[in-house]
């Protein structure tokens, strides 16, 4: 079933200009994924709802080893960050564990988080975007995800104000690294003598939130541009398929409106959240 017109496809945009110095930062050279730490502030969020306390508790539990307390401090700032600023596209981070359950492997656990990444971290998120449009102007373009091709994306980066990239090699040499170990855990890829990849598969959890997410952000034509799909390597000529898969499970379907048809949740986006949570 097609949603989609020919030539109805719209790729992201660059995000190159966009950002301040204040804005960019090299996080992700401390801080990947970190799926179970990540999953671990989930829970206490969601089991307290109070942001000061989930920081309490969180270093109460550490307090006692002096030696990962520095590191601690780094881990729950960048972690409890991208859940803060989560846009409100994505699953409320209250709803986080609820989701995780549902994940069939720990790859499904890191697709579900990694947008959070990507909505937090502008730098991340200008490298996605860059990968994105090559994807889309050629599908079969390999993930290069070496330091010479990452290198080389950040090199067109500019500031808002028009100055340029401005990091230390060295400094650089571990974003990059960074930028492997989420592409390893998002099942890009294989393993940490690997440089290029494939798009990964999706599992059934990590499939609906990036449909809802790119519903949520994409409006009307949401379609056009799945940012949820596209943020996961999804090259064009795949989504036909995933809406087909998805429009086979009760939180999606297909919907004839005005002589065509269209997909769309049944409910609310991430109404699936709270079912599945009452099973």
């Amino acid at each position: 079933m097609n949603t989609i017109p020919d030539g109805g496809r719209t790729q992201p945009p660059s995000l190159s200009n966009r950002f301040s110095h204040d804005e960019v930062n090299m996080d992700l050279t401390m801080c990947g994924l970190l799926v179970e730490r990540a999953e671990e502030i989930a829970q206490i969020y969601n089991k307290h709802g109070n942001w000061n306390q989930v920081k309490e508790i969180w270093f109460d539990e550490r307090r006692a080893n002096r030696s990962t307390r520095g590191s601690s401090q780094k881990i729950y700032r960048v972690l409890a960050s991208r859940f803060k600023n989560a846009p409100a596209s994505l699953p409320n981070p209250r709803d986080l564990p609820t989701v995780l359950d549902t994940c069939s492997t720990p790859q499904d656990k890191a697709q579900v988080l990694y947008p959070y990444l990507v909505g937090d971290d502008v730098l991340v998120r200008y490298v996605i975007h860059e990968y994105v449009q090559r994807l889309f102007v050629n599908s079969t373009d390999a993930l290069d995800f070496s330091n010479e091709a990452l290198t080389t994306v950040l090199d067109q980066f500019e500031y808002s104000d028009g100055s340029a990239f401005d990091y230390a090699d060295s400094t650089t040499e571990r974003w990059c690294e960074g930028v492997r170990s989420v592409m390893r855990e998002i099942g890009v890829l294989e393993d940490q003598q690997t440089v290029v990849g494939d798009p990964p598969s999706l599992g059934d959890v990590p499939l609906l939130v990036a449909m809802d997410y790119s519903y949520e952000e994409g409006g009307d034509e949401w379609f056009e541009s799945p940012v949820g799909l596209q943020y996961l390597f999804q090259p064009s000529d795949r989504w036909e398929e995933l809406y087909d898969r998805v429009a086979r499970t009760d939180a999606w379907e297909y919907v004839e409106l005005h002589g065509s048809l269209q997909l769309r949740p049944t409910d609310e986006p991430y109404a699936w959240i709270s079912e599945r949570g009452a099973e």
